[in-house]
């Protein structure tokens, strides 16, 4: 994702990781420092974090804004460090930067190849556009393999599919979240495709609307995964899979974001220890 990312948006992806994961790990270590904590960076999860930050943000987000969602960073610290923070880190500075300045981080959009700076498609995004009616249709074949706006680690969903089985075949994750969250939104938008146009063809488009566009893909590959920030119990896994898909599609569809996968997963991760409790 990484390397496609760079290859697809230049210079602005570059930037935006490098910035990110040297701001990461710098806030790491100062915070360490300050509080005389045991200097862990050497690790590596401060500079995890840096590329997923990087990766859940469009390619021509402000580098100093980068360097604020970066310093979140220092909440894993307040909780006690790596493996005891409650909230997804990545996805937390993305929602401080996104709350903060929300006309910044979705105003511009860089089309693939772009040589000429900045081409900002909209200020909304094609899953809000579906949602207007603005577009009917999209090229579902271009969409999946990524060749497409958005952010830099969200646009391929081939890639994503590969990495996933990747990781599975490797046990590096567990199936559960995230067949509970894919599961849980592609239900939904059958449920309402087919409320909304009677047939079978029109569902199976919305289901995969929801599923081709946004970052629903990569929040199911790679952040519902997160060891640190969901349930460790098998049960509790799909249970928090599922309320993340939930979510997802009902802030997609009936709230003012036309995307709820960020909002989604912040609000399980608070749930995760409950369910821990109650399934474990």
């Amino acid at each position: 994702e990484v390397v496609y990312g760079i290859i697809l948006f230049g210079w602005h992806a570059a930037l935006t990781i490098a910035v990110s994961v040297i701001s990461c790990i710098l806030f790491e270590f100062i915070f360490q420092k300050v509080t005389k904590q045991k200097v862990v960076i050497n690790n590596l999860s401060a500079a995890v974090t840096g590329v997923m930050l990087a990766l859940v943000c469009p390619p021509t987000t402000p580098w100093w804004m980068i360097v604020i969602g970066s310093a979140v960073i220092v909440a894993k610290g307040l909780f006690g460090g790596i493996g005891s923070n409650v909230f997804n880190p990545a996805l937390t500075g993305r929602a401080v930067m996104f709350i903060s300045f929300p006309a910044i981080m979705g105003a511009q959009w860089l089309t693939p190849h772009s040589t000429s700076g900045i081409d900002a498609i909209s200020s909304a995004t094609t899953l809000s556009k579906l949602s207007s009616g603005a577009i009917q249709s999209i090229d579902f074949w271009q969409y999946f393999v990524g060749n497409r706006a958005g952010c830099i680690g969200e646009t391929s969903v081939l890639l994503i599919l590969i990495s996933f089985i990747f990781l599975l075949a490797t046990k590096i994750i567990d199936w559960r979240a995230p067949a509970g969250m894919i599961g849980t939104v592609t239900v939904c938008a059958f449920i309402a495709g087919l409320a909304k146009t009677g047939t079978m063809a029109g569902a199976g488009q919305e289901i995969l609307i929801n599923l081709l566009t946004g970052g629903l893909a990569f929040g199911a590959c790679f952040i519902v995964t997160d060891y640190a920030t969901t349930p460790v119990t098998k049960p509790g896994r799909l249970i928090f899979g599922a309320g993340c898909g939930l979510i997802t599609f009902l802030i997609r569809k009936f709230c003012g974001y036309p995307e709820g996968v960020m909002f989604s997963i912040l609000i399980m991760n608070s749930v995760a220890p409950l369910l821990n409790n109650f399934t474990g």
